[in-house]
């Protein structure tokens, strides 16, 4: 009997975990006359043509990791695949709350509701004897007309380790996952992490087994998927250490390492330890959502708001983890205006990356299951984004779309710094109010870089000396091209004459075959230029030279 695990990937630089589980568990577990496989794939390619890569590995059974990504992709696969013969299996976060409702769609045969593992195992061992599927546990599945639903399945067993061979060889460089804990201490509204009991800690030596074998593994970037990954306080500190202490001797330098963290479970040693950090191995995601107490006490969650601003800035300040936080829009008692506060405030706090996120109702999550507690308008397909709340109208929330558009393309891109910090530092623009106005003026619609570029100049004021600078510096230090918006060229004699000065310098002469961008800086009374053979910190490096410019 052939099974086939498929998992699709919102983009192609992701790496799948959950099918490696339960092809190492199957490898382990399951009868000798059953062979088990892998395909990773992303929603991004065609419908047809995955079809016919899956259905040319003549599986009998086709299993599917399910997300809300990705839901929409597997059920127009399985219809197809299930015409052909192909039983149909699926499992992961999207249809174990649902799978009654998913039953009832012909093409789909069982679902694993909960953790997977074991139940595959016993699943495919079932199917494989003839034996009685009501007895694997989490299975929901069909027969005789009726549909058969079990509860989630939950575990306090370690699975199987899933990086052997064939998941590193599958790697390629991507992004790679890894899971020390399962489970979370919490039970958010709005998530499904704390769900399945108590959080359970893989074994010390399997974690720091498991953080050598990915480091070396031609990954650059390790994301931890530990929901909360310092929960245990003193677990987080021996693993932030082992990792540190390491770097440059077992894990190759230039090798990144992602967590997910509680800001204010942070003590006074971490920051002792992690400020020895070398600049760049370590990335921090800071879920805030709030900073409205109320809310928070709303969707069940524990969080010292005070504690937790003071340690951002503090992680800020240290300059050498890169922080990244994020709000969500549409929670309970959240208006227009106290979201607007709580914007502001985030912004201030000086992370790397501020993300804005819009509240969405999972199937399983108290919000969408207890409605009555949680009144609110939501999308009925995936991502099941909320559209409205008793406290924000659905005008509120498109408004916050333009401020999310601008602030990902204008800030969170790492591509206008210079610029950012005119408008934000220097000028002390209001960032919600600028980048909400600067949303709504640019659209949300996808724009070219140099079209975006002339309508910042046009936005912010385009008789300003400094913006131009601003703009054309961040331009020619984060894009390799000799080719400037069209808002930012300038004709003008004295830029002839200054690259003329810099052919005839031997210090500054171009060097064959380099590409180059060369320019005049009119605020700050200057000329520069932009090599495009030397960066430092992934951009490529400004050099500014004393020049007379004798007319604009």
């Amino acid at each position: 009997m052939k099974v086939l695990i498929v998992s699709l990937a919102s983009q192609y630089i992701h790496s799948s975990l959950a099918p490696w589980y339960l092809y190492y568990s199957a490898k382990k577990s399951a009868k000798a006359g059953i062979s088990v496989d892998v395909f990773e794939g992303t929603v991004n390619e065609e419908i047809n043509s995955l079809y016919e890569k899956i259905l040319s590995k003549n599986a009998d059974i086709v299993a599917f990791s399910c997300y809300i990504w990705n839901i929409e992709s597997v059920k127009v696969l399985t219809q197809k695949l299930h015409q052909k013969g192909v039983k149909i299996l699926l499992g992961g976060p999207e249809v174990s709350y649902n799978a009654g409702q998913l039953l009832r769609e012909d093409y789909i045969d069982y679902i694993i509701s909960g953790e997977g593992e074991e139940p595959f195992v016993n699943f495919v061992n079932c199917v494989y004897d003839g034996d009685d599927l009501a007895l694997v546990s989490g299975l929901c599945f069909k027969s005789e007309n009726k549909i058969h639903i079990s509860r989630p399945h939950a575990t306090t067993l370690i699975p199987e380790s899933p990086y052997g061979d064939e998941f590193l060889a599958s790697l390629n460089g991507r992004i790679a996952y890894i899971e020390t804990s399962r489970g979370c201490p919490f039970s958010c509204a709005f998530c499904l992490s704390g769900r399945l009991g108590s959080v359970r800690f893989f074994p010390m030596e399997r974690a720091k087994e498991d953080i050598l074998t990915l480091a070396n593994s031609g990954s650059k970037i390790i994301k931890f998927v530990d929901r909360t990954f310092n929960a245990n306080k003193k677990r987080a500190y021996e693993l932030w250490q082992f990792i540190i202490e390491n770097y440059g001797i077992k894990i190759p330098k230039g090798v990144c390492f992602h967590f997910e963290i509680g800001g204010d479970l942070l003590r006074e040693e971490d920051f002792s330890l992690l400020e020895k950090s070398p600049k760049g191995l370590i990335q921090f995601e800071i879920g805030i959502q709030s900073f409205s107490k109320k809310t928070l006490s709303a969707i069940n969650r524990k969080t010292d708001v005070e504690l937790l601003k003071s340690n951002i800035k503090r992680l800020c300040a240290m300059k050498n983890i890169h922080i990244h936080i994020d709000l969500i829009a549409g929670l309970p008692f959240e208006d227009y205006v106290t979201f607007r506060e709580g914007f502001n405030l985030a912004f201030s706090l000086g992370a790397d990356m501020l993300q804005l996120g819009f509240l969405k109702l999972l199937h399983g999550a108290d919000m969408r299951e207890k409605a009555a507690e949680y009144p609110c308008e939501f999308c009925c397909t995936p991502p099941y984004e909320v559209s409205s709340t008793p406290y924000m109208d659905d005008k509120d929330l498109k408004t916050l779309h333009f401020t999310e558009n601008a602030l990902d393309r204008f800030v969170g891109s790492g591509r206008f710094s210079r610029t950012n910090e005119l408008i934000f530092g220097v000028q002390k623009r209001n960032p919600f109010d600028t980048l909400t106005e600067l949303g709504m003026f640019t659209g949300n619609d996808s724009k070219p870089l140099n079209e975006y570029v002339n309508l910042l100049y046009q936005f912010f004021g385009a008789d300003c000396k400094a913006l131009r600078d601003a703009l054309i510096s961040d331009i020619a230090t984060s894009v390799k091209s000799s080719v400037l918006p069209s808002s930012l060229i300038v004709p003008d004699k004295n830029l002839k004459a200054f690259k003329r000065f810099l052919e005839e310098n031997p210090k500054t002469r171009r060097k064959k075959g380099v590409m180059r961008n060369v320019f005049l800086l009119y605020g700050e009374k200057c000329g520069a230029y932009v090599d495009y053979d030397e960066q430092a910190d992934g951009k490529y490096i400004l050099k500014r030279i004393p020049f007379e410019i004798t007319s604009c």
